[in-house]
């Protein structure tokens, strides 16, 4: 008799995030009750073995597309009773252009002859539903401006006869490479007082940009908003470049003369809500409230007074991927920032909510549909272009945020350490004998385990009015009067100092990648106020005072050379992301030192005091000498450290067991030194000719 081989049981293999953090064990069900989410919505839009980047096509359909013999115009409207396609080509008839319902909630029109529809045609579609009838924009316009007899907004045909020639052909993002990013909005990039053009940033911003080093541009406000002053948050219009700037085709030049410079453009994505207006936006386009959002109060964000995304409707999660390829394919975009993920991921938005534990992440607040649609979008992401960047905006912190899909995590490449810009409006709140060094460390070197971040000083919300940007928070009103290079002032050196070491401490110690908002490299003392009923409407506070920072008689020219060094130093040594190595901190004297590669940083925040023989632990012999530090002239500083010293490895007086250097410390001031090499030596001469 044959004996039945014993067949063991395929035990389930448990997501790697559990093995990267252990923490999360208790909540392994949830984690897993995701994944199944996830398999399950992903089967049912692709079946079996499809792909994103085939599904997520709904641009190549819905709106406008000229054919043979005239124009398709489809609309997904699965409420309505009729729709009527209605422009200056019919003269606004709200009749004679009816389109027919198709099936699955689509409508459809044929419009015969080229010449009906024409390039920069104004058109509506006029959408009926329980006998009332509303204007509404197409949902897949491309392009969206003011009516300038009527000044509303209506969609605009962008068919030109000559489709704009891309030259970036040869550009590949190289992702190995740490990201170095600008944070922008085109709007207010510009000196003038209005509102400034694509145009106007590719030919004035973007040689900046390169100058400085920065290697992105994380864009602001590209979808199309009604109301100029919302930042670009609350968007109306999905696949229409924002016409607040100009065309479709100079957001598109934009975009190829960054890609020529080596620039890549990250695009900040508004997928976390929409704005509620129904005569710009896509609320209620049908007559329902519940066609792309949750109905009634779960569908409106109180803080935001926007409307929500119900993720877990299979139409909204193919209209938002189109989206992300839509943007991929037209504008070739090279990676997102994700706005307001914390909103999506909780249905309490997090407002109010202190995520001080792990349980609070998986609770019965999660929004499971809103992680899952996450995971959609970053796999989308990675198909269209494997090197594609995202990022992810969430103060709450989600474990797995940043961790890839297959490991249980919702698989951004980066996530924004939104702790670090907290961790210095706190610390800027106290008086400086009460900063905490060892808190500190902690706040800029921890993050979650394997997941990449983000690290950045100051985020653009302290730009704007009611808020303090760092320089002001350091220096305030004094900016006004002394910061001219031979103007006297404590307060201005005091924040000319600390503005550098903040910067330079937070790149260094913390980061995969870098962010900083245009102008704050070089201390922009103006806040942020956009155009508003309550200044008149003003444009004062909405631009960019670049001509401060040209002029060589003010301070700012000293804070963007650092800046730029900065930048330069941290990418040319191959700096970010390498874990650093704590040798010495110092509550007392204020001191915080440690190691990346052959270098040694060494930070000294005391308020007044230098220290003559600053004893550093290196823990190896040899050699050292001076890279860089924030007090040489070219960056306003009082050239206190010497660069022709050679400080020699030997025992400790402190502690016979150390071995380390002793070094000249003055008060607010970093100094960087690396591993004496006489080949390298010409370098670090070469950096300080600069």
């Amino acid at each position: 008799m044959t004996k039945t081989p014993t067949v063991k049981k395929k035990e389930k293999r448990q997501a790697k995030i559990l093995e990267i953090d252990p923490w999360l064990t208790p909540f392994k069900s949830d984690i897993d009750l995701r994944m199944k989410r996830y398999k399950q919505v992903k089967k049912a839009l692709l079946g079996e073995g499809g792909s994103f980047k085939d599904f997520a096509n709904g641009h190549h359909y819905f709106g406008f597309h000229r054919e043979d013999g005239g124009w398709y115009y489809r609309e997904w409207a699965p409420a309505a009773d009729a729709l009527f396609l209605i422009g200056d080509f019919n003269h606004w008839n709200q009749t004679s252009h009816k389109l027919n319902r198709i099936g699955h909630g689509v409508w459809e029109i044929f419009i015969p002859g080229e010449d009906t529809l024409s390039h920069e045609s104004f058109v509506k579609v006029h959408v009926v539903h329980n006998g009332e009838g509303i204007d509404r924009i197409p949902l897949y316009i491309k392009s969206v401006v003011q009516n300038p007899e009527t000044h509303d907004f209506v969609g605009q045909i962008w068919a030109p006869e000559q489709e704009y020639h891309w030259k970036d052909e040869h550009y590949r993002l190289d992702s190995s490479n740490p990201l170095f990013i600008y944070e922008t909005h085109i709007g207010m990039a510009q000196e003038k007082e209005a509102i400034g053009t694509y145009k106007e940033f590719e030919e004035n911003v973007l040689p900046r940009v390169k100058e400085l080093g920065y290697n992105a541009i994380q864009v602001m406000a590209l979808m199309q908003h009604p109301y100029y002053g919302s930042f670009g948050y609350h968007v109306s219009n999905y696949f229409a470049a924002s016409s607040w700037f100009g065309t479709p085709d100079d957001l598109k030049s934009l975009i190829d003369k960054a890609h020529s410079m080596g620039i890549s453009v990250i695009m900040d994505l508004v997928h976390s809500h929409a704005v509620k207006n129904k005569a710009e936006g896509i609320n209620e386009f049908d007559g329902t409230d519940y066609q792309f959002f949750h109905s009634g109060a779960k569908g409106y964000h109180t803080a935001w007074d926007s409307k929500l995304f119900d993720y877990g409707k299979y139409e909204v999660i193919h209209f938002l991927l189109s989206n992300i390829k839509f943007w991929m394919e037209d504008y070739h975009i090279d990676g997102f920032r994700f706005d307001g993920i914390t909103s999506m991921l909780y249905h309490d938005h997090g407002l109010g909510t202190n995520f001080d534990e792990y349980g609070k992440y998986f609770s019965v607040n999660t929004d499971v549909d809103a992680v899952v649609y996450l995971q959609l979008a970053n796999e989308l992401i990675k198909e269209i272009k494997k090197d594609a960047i995202t990022i992810a905006e969430d103060m709450s912190g989600m474990p797995g945020m940043a961790l890839p899909i297959k490991d249980g995590g919702l698989g951004f490449d980066y996530r924004l350490a939104m702790g670090m810009p907290d961790f210095w409006v706190n610390t800027l709140q106290t008086s400086d004998g009460d900063w905490d060094m060892f808190r500190l460390w902690h706040e800029l070197s921890s993050g979650r385990p394997n997941e990449k971040c983000i690290a950045y000083v100051e985020s653009h919300d302290q730009a704007l009015v009611g808020d303090k940007t760092t320089i002001f928070r350091l220096a305030d009103k004094e900016m006004y009067w002394h910061m001219e290079k031979r103007s006297q002032s404590l307060v201005i050196d005091r924040a000319i100092s600390l503005h550098k070491m903040i910067r330079f401490i937070t790149i260094s110690l913390g980061s995969m990648g870098y962010l900083n908002f245009m102008g704050n490299e070089f201390g922009h003392p103006e806040w942020i106020d956009f155009p508003r009923e309550g200044n008149d409407w003003s444009f004062q506070y909405c631009k960019r005072q670049w001509s401060l920072v040209d002029n060589p008689f003010l301070r700012y020219e000293d804070l963007i050379n650092f800046d730029k060094d900065m930048i330069r130093f941290m990418g040319e040594h191959s700096l970010m992301g390498v874990k650093p190595e704590s040798l010495w901190i110092d509550q007392k004297k204020k001191i915080v030192a440690y190691r990346k590669k052959e270098f040694i940083f060494i930070f000294n925040f005391h308020s007044t005091k230098s220290f003559e023989n600053l004893e550093i632990p290196t823990h190896e012999n040899g050699n050292f000498t001076v890279f860089m530090d924030t007090d040489e002239k070219k960056y306003g500083g009082f050239e206190r450290i010497s660069h022709d010293m050679t400080y020699k490895a030997r025992k400790l007086a402190m502690n016979e067991n150390l071995t380390g250097i002793t070094i000249y410390s003055p008060s607010r001031t970093a100094v960087v030194l690396r591993k004496f090499d006489e080949e390298k030596e010409s370098e670090r001469a070469a950096l300080s000719s600069r």
